[in-house]
């Protein structure tokens, strides 16, 4: 089993979270959050003043999946959260031990 850890742009959520229910993947967690990349922020005017925004919105999604899908998850979020522009985030992937359903104590791939 594998975490899926997706920081996307907040306007590309709807057609990810279509594209992993389009390939089997229901169960995921979204976060709001602030951060910054490459981009180092942006440059902002309000009111005739100039400022800096360092840390910027993301959505941040993570889901676990069996390991077969993967890949075809990893595809689905690259392809749906794809805009050209700086700024349009950072897939990380990484091994998951265990997981565990508290509700009826599944473990493994069952629990997922």
């Amino acid at each position: 089993m594998k975490m899926v850890q997706a920081i996307i742009r907040h306007e590309k959520l709807g057609e990810v979270k279509s594209a992993l229910s389009d390939i089997g993947v229901i169960g995921l967690n979204v976060t709001e959050i602030q951060g910054r990349g490459v981009q180092k922020g942006a440059t902002r005017q309000w009111r005739g003043a100039v400022y800096d925004v360092d840390l910027l919105p993301k959505i941040k999604l993570e889901t676990v999946v069996d390991d077969p899908l993967v890949e075809k998850a990893v595809d689905a979020i690259q392809k749906a959260a794809f805009t050209g522009n700086i700024g349009d985030g950072k897939i990380f992937v990484w091994t998951v031990d265990q997981v565990i359903r508290v509700r009826t104590n599944e473990r493994g791939k069952e629990a997922i």
